[in-house]
């Protein structure tokens, strides 16, 4: 193309022979850094393809050139960094590395500044082959921290560059292995030292300042700080760690609630680091607290580091805590809390009684934020437990649950299917025989949809083949919904009411017995609904995605169940990432 030829060789003159203002051509004339950093823009702002190809070398040479000016090397190190964004493989970072490292030791913060932006981009695509300028910069982390050495123009409230500490920290943070292999003791010797020094400064030194803009300054080169000590984990000094976690329980009870948020969440990650979490936990009351707070930014931190600090001691009281906080809590926050509680009951339910209690009254407090996954899970951990009375206990506690004649409709969801499975356990007990569970599922028939109907007809069909006094009245209701507008309900309907004719006696008895165990995958359908909105970067999703001690034994006890099971590869467990309902008719 002679247009895009035209361009490229003009904007190689304005890179390498930039005419003077004057126009006459001069030998050792000083090039103009005005068209320089004209051309630079340029390129930065069309990066196409073909341009960059043809241009990114010269700005390279530009960038390190000793002839440029300070002005020219800011330019090209950002022009750069914004070609690399649109071809990542543009630049061999070997070759370019001991380049880089020359320009981390320029006087002019400007550039510096410049450069660690570039640095930063090229270290988040291809990190090895960068870890060799971690001792650059370091000593320039070092002398803005130790020595304070910055020019006054870059001074912002007589904190030196808070803008370049962060992104050299941020840097630091690409490295998680930066000190492991090395003594971080006393007796730390070279770059390791320094950086212990520079860290452990900043967690001291830093406190509330009467002045908002040094506080923010202040307080976001702080916790960069901390997130390299949470990027280190468990090879951190642990006295940094406890001081890091001392200093984040002062912070999110601040007023100044953009500290308190940045707290929260740092506090999180702080908190998932082997042998951590005993420190978050003593600032369980103020996060508590946190939950109540005006600003829902500051609530979703505190409900994420709650998340994260539960465990088989305190889950108990933090579902509860937050159980109690579903009568008050926003709607904009009620399902995530939902979600959580949710998977906290599971994981640390020691009695899983409880976390049936502690389920129905999630569904009791806020049932139209329960998804189905929620629902779909009780029914599979109550079926995959027989052992003790677990399967007793919960249909009759859900016989209970459902006796009002109102009650919100996932409760009659897990009731019928519940009912369905093992009302047989209670059918001696009084005023529990198959005839009331019957009655009792039925007087929601009008004030349910079309898909909980569908559950219902299921349960129906096999009360009616446990108990013969059933059988007249579900006849009637299988008569009137043959002709039913939904599809699905006359199905049903149509084929429970034909199935005796239709098949021996022991073959229906076959076909309508309980369902098998469900099969444990490796994430629940709640832990992958919680990826799914909040990411994988998420504390909360890391702490769901490693299994508890009582996960593991429920596992183990799942496990040996499924091995037993004759009929288990016959039948097909709820698919845990649909939102349907469960199929009864499985086993067909």
């Amino acid at each position: 193309d002679p247009i895009m030829g035209a361009i490229v060789d003009s904007m190689k003159s304005d890179l390498t022979t930039a005419p003077n203002p004057s126009g006459k051509k001069k030998k050792g004339a000083i090039k103009n850094d005005a068209i320089q950093c004209l051309a630079l823009c340029s390129l930065a702002n069309i990066s196409g393809l073909e341009l960059i190809q043809a241009m990114h070398v010269e700005v390279q040479h530009v960038l390190v050139s000793k002839t440029s000016t300070e002005q020219v090397k800011k330019k090209s190190a950002l022009c750069l960094l914004r070609l690399t964004r649109t071809s990542p493989n543009l630049v061999s970072g070997r070759e370019f590395a001991p380049h880089i490292g020359e320009l981390l030791q320029h006087k002019h913060l400007g550039v510096l500044m410049s450069v660690m932006s570039l640095l930063n981009g090229l270290a988040s695509q291809h990190s090895s082959n960068y870890e060799s300028l971690i001792p650059h910069v370091v000593h320039v982390l070092s002398l803005l921290v130790m020595k304070q050495q910055c020019a006054r123009e870059y001074l912002y409230y007589r904190t030196p560059s808070p803008w370049l500490q962060i992104k050299l920290l941020k840097f630091l943070q690409i490295y998680p292995n930066a000190v492991e292999g090395h003594d971080v003791g006393m007796e730390a010797s070279g770059y390791v030292s320094q950086l212990i020094n520079v860290v452990s400064k900043i967690l001291m030194e830093t406190d509330v300042s009467d002045s908002i803009n040094k506080s923010n300054a202040d307080h976001a080169i702080l916790f960069e700080a901390v997130n390299v000590i949470v990027a280190w984990g468990i090879t951190c000094p642990v006295s940094m760690r406890e001081g890091a976690m001392k200093l984040l329980g002062k912070f999110i009870s601040v007023r100044e609630p953009n500290i308190r948020y940045l707290g929260l969440m740092t506090m999180a990650k702080l908190a998932q680091i082997e042998g951590s979490v005993e420190g978050a936990k003593k600032h369980q009351a103020t996060v508590l607290v946190s939950l109540k707070d005006a600003d829902i930014s500051v609530r979703r931190r505190a409900l994420d580091l709650l998340f994260v600090i539960c465990d088989t001691d305190n889950a108990e009281r933090i579902v509860d805590e937050l159980v109690a906080h579903l009568v008050v809590a926003d709607a904009s926050i009620r399902e995530e809390m939902v979600l959580k509680i949710a998977i906290l009951a599971e994981k640390y339910a020691t009695d899983l009684r409880w976390y049936v209690d502690s389920i129905l009254k999630l569904i009791s407090i806020s049932g139209d934020y329960v998804g189905d996954s929620v629902w779909h899970r009780v029914v599979q951990i109550v079926t995959n437990h027989p052992q003790g009375d677990l399967q007793g206990y919960a249909v009759g506690t859900l016989f209970v649950a459902v006796s009002p004649h109102r009650c919100h409709e996932t409760t009659v969801c897990v009731a019928a299917y519940l009912l369905g499975e093992f009302g047989f356990l209670i059918a001696e007990r009084p005023g529990m025989s198959g005839e009331e569970q019957f009655h009792v599922l039925h007087q929601h028939w009008f004030n349910v949809g079309t898909k909980t109907r569908a559950i219902l007809i299921s349960t129906y069909a096999k009360l009616a083949n446990l108990y013969e006094e059933c059988r007249p009245l579900v006849a009637p209701v299988f008569a009137r919904s043959k002709n039913s507008a939904d599809v699905e309900v006359q199905q049903r309907c149509a084929e429970y009411a034909s199935m005796r004719e239709a098949f021996s006696p022991e073959a229906v008895e076959d076909l309508l017995r309980e369902m098998p165990p469900f099969e444990d995958k490796r994430r629940s359908a709640l832990e992958l609904r919680l990826l799914e909105t909040e990411g994988e970067n998420s504390a909360a999703v890391t702490k769901a995605s490693v299994p508890s001690e009582v996960e593991q034994q429920r596992a183990f006890q799942s496990a040996q169940l499924l091995d037993n099971s004759p009929i288990e590869e016959e039948m097909e467990p709820i698919d845990e990432q649909e939102d349907d309902e469960p199929d009864f008719e499985k086993s067909e």
